[in-house]
Formats: C-alpha cells, structure tokens, sequence
C-alpha cells in the first residue's frame, strides 16, 4: 500500500513539474520575438550604415561578423557592402498560432516538446543562466517558418567550384519541394495532415533534372513527428533505376560531390536529440538580409517564364553572394553530436532572432578546427516573385557551403515559390520515387 502511495505521488510530482516548466508569456515577449526593430535598431560601436567592409578595415568591424566572414574578408576574399536593418515580418497566421499555443510547451526530459502544436514554441528571450535556452532554440529553430508550410524550390542550381581559381567544375540541375505534414498554420489543412499513419513531420523531396549523367536521380527525406525516431530517407539513382534506403551513417557524406551532408541541409537537417545544443549569446552581426528585386542579379537562368534571375556570385573564387548585408539581432547556437565518431565537432549557428531562421553556419572538424561556412542569404517575400508577397517567410535566395580546408565550394542560387500547389503528400512517398523514375 506504501508503495502504491508513492508511485502516485511521484507521478503527481512529475507531472506537476512538467506543467510548472511551461513558460507563461507576454505580449510584450511576442512583440520583441516577432517585431524587434518596431522600436529599436541594432548598433555597433563605429559601424554606420553603408559603411563598406574590406581587407583595410576588416578589424574593426570584427565584433559584428561570424568568426569565418571576418577570416574572407580579412583575407581579401571578399568585400562587405552594408544596407539598412528593415523588417522581415513573419506570417501573422503563426504569430497567432505562437499566442495560442506557446504557453503550453514544455521541453521534456528526453529532449524533446511536450504539448507543442504550431507556432513559435518559446517566443520568449533566451536567458543565459537557463539550462535549457539551448534546447529551446534549436526547436524555435526545427519548427520554425523557414519555408512556410510548404515550399518548391525550382530552378534551383548547385555550382561546384575551385575557390583559388573559380573554375566551375560542374553544375547540378534541381527541383526541390518541402512539406510540413504537422505545425501547419498557413495552408489547409490546420495544423496537420489526418491521414500520416507513418507520423511524418516533415517531407523533402529532390530531383536531379541536369546534367545527363544524372538526371532523375531523386532524394526524399522523412523527419518523423517523434523526434527519438531516426529519418528515413531514400535515394533513386537514375542510372540503376532503383530505389535504395540511406543507411544513418550516409547523412554525414557529401552528397552527390558537393561540400553538403545530408545532414547540413537548411544548416541542420537531423534530429534535434542527436545533439547537445548550448545558447551561445545574442550578437548583432552582418547577415546577408536584402530585397532580392533591388540587387544586382546574374543573366541566369535563361527564358524563365516570370523572368526571374538569381542571385549573382563575386568574391574569391566567386564563392559569395553579391548581396548587401544588414546589421541584425542573432542568437548563437552552438551543437555538438553526441556520436563520438561524428565527423564534426561543432556546429556554431548564428539563427536570425525575427525569423528564427539560420543565417550562417560555421562547422568545426573533431579537432577543433574552421572547416566550412554555409550562410544563407534571405530575401523578403514582398520584395521577390508576385506569388511570394504577403506570405511572410524570409526566403531562401542563395547559399554557400565553402569548404575552408578543401579549398572549394558549392554555390546553390534558387528560385523558391511559397505555394500548396504541387506539393501534396503523394510527392512524398517511394511510390512517387518509383512512378517518377520510369
């Protein structure tokens, strides 16, 4: 009987402390989380606006860089020009959805959410003397607005080259699509799918359409809604004409020659609990934010039918974006795998604070050493296609992934549509892998 008595009261007190961890929050943290620059703009002691960053004054401006744009620019890798800080409002569907469900969340003791439903899971400012500030940015983060509830990425080029010479080796021809099967706040149906037996979160779904050699090569990644199940992800290779399964261990190879992992897609593309996330501090850095329509943008691609042009290349190797660059508030989060045998060490994320979005990436090796930098310029989406306007996500606009070590590098230009149109979950099954493969 004393036992039973016990039991009962360790639930109850477990329980109870899963209910006490939920954070309450206030309009005025909703305010800060999603309209930071409403009232305020960031500043840095000796920057003004328009000010251009170079080799010459690379020093003094080293507080407000990542750790691997100052090494470029000090280097003379590239030239810095800097824009005002503007507003890059997220949709207003899922600032509502943070108000209703946010103060329910709670992050468990295996890591993962309790209670959590759509929105921003903790709207509130990180603390540096919480334990769990970490944990509760990298789910800002994995469940944030990146690509809305459902993006197509098409054309969308990937260009291998030499960063000493800037000869292009080779470039890859994709199709992209992304879907949230759960956390929906935009498109219906809200805020999930009733037919996902598999308990799918999220789906990603590519297909090589160029060059020959590789052409109908296809990937199709499912994050599950439990976040201790691994992802499953399968590849068609075009040439055999079949369907093979990716072991675990084939996320972390570079994928089709490029400088990616599986794993580095959008910055981080795993599981959130095969890591030990730590909340580095909130820095306000230079991070390549601008108005994709107000560039100065590359002849390419050809005959597309909106007349859209990508973002055009500069720099060494014309590895870098030809972009201009705001002063932002950021959050560094900092990740480490727990897999001893992990090819990397860490990965220091510098996530935007609006948009929760990851605007750069520096990757260590096991020793400690830089080893690539991935940004990701973001584009406001009433500033970029018509089909874009009013759907409040910073678009993905260009990327990079320069392997230091390596000397070389991947640029990626896209052509991203926030649309429900095609992507429905058929897209995202083997079945469509096979059908599409014929």
């Amino acid at each position: 009987m004393k036992h039973s008595l016990l039991k009962i009261l360790i639930i109850g007190v477990v329980g109870l402390s899963q209910t006490v961890a939920a954070e309450s929050f206030t309009e005025e943290d909703i305010n800060g989380s999603f309209y930071p620059y409403n009232d305020w703009t960031p500043a840095a002691e000796g920057y003004s606006v328009g000010v251009v960053i170079d080799q010459s004054n690379a020093d003094q401006y080293e507080a407000i860089l990542d750790e691997a744009l100052f090494r470029f620019v000090k280097d003379g890798w590239v030239t810095i020009r800097t824009a005002p800080t503007t507003d890059f409002p997220l949709s207003d569907d899922y600032v509502a959805a943070t108000r209703q469900y946010a103060g329910d969340v709670s992050v468990a003791e295996n890591g993962t959410l309790n209670n959590f439903v759509a929105g921003r899971a903790f709207p509130q400012e990180p603390r540096a003397d919480d334990p769990q500030a970490g944990q509760k940015l990298v789910w800002n983060y994995q469940y944030g607005f990146n690509s809305g509830d459902s993006e197509t990425i098409y054309p969308f080029w990937w260009t291998f080259r030499n960063v000493k010479t800037g000869k292009v080796e080779r470039t890859l021809k994709f199709e992209w699509h992304f879907l949230n099967f759960n956390h929906r706040v935009t498109f219906d149906p809200k805020p999930a799918y009733e037919n996902n037996p598999g308990g799918i979160y999220r789906g990603i779904y590519g297909i090589v359409k160029e060059p020959f050699d590789l052409a109908n090569t296809q990937i199709l990644i499912h994050r599950y809604q439990n976040d201790t199940k691994r992802d499953n992800a399968w590849l068609y290779v075009g040439f055999q004409r079949r369907v093979r399964r990716l072991a675990a261990g084939q996320i972390t190879d570079a994928f089709l020659g490029s400088d990616l992992m599986i794993e580095d897609f959008e910055g981080y593309n795993g599981r959130v609990t095969d890591y030990s996330w730590e909340y580095g501090g909130t820095r306000n850095l230079l991070i390549p934010f601008y108005f994709h329509n107000d560039m100065e943008l590359a002849n390419v691609p050809e005959n597309d039918p909106d007349g859209y042009r990508f973002i055009d290349v500069e720099g060494q190797g014309n590895c870098f974006p030809k972009v201009t660059y705001q002063l932002r508030k950021t959050y560094t989060l900092i990740g480490r795998p727990k897999d001893p045998n992990h090819p990397i060490g860490k990965r220091v994320i510098n996530l935007d604070a609006q948009t929760m979005t990851m605007a750069s990436l520096v990757t260590y090796d096991r020793k400690g050493d830089m080893w690539k930098w991935f940004p990701i310029g973001k584009a406001h989406s009433d500033h970029h296609l018509p089909i874009n306007k009013g759907k409040g996500v910073a678009l993905d606009d260009f990327a990079v992934v320069i392997d230091i070590q390596a000397n070389h590098c991947t640029t990626l230009q896209f052509k991203s549509q926030v649309t429900d149109d095609v992507n429905q979950p058929k897209l995202f099954s083997v079945q469509n892998l096979r059908k599409t493969g014929r």
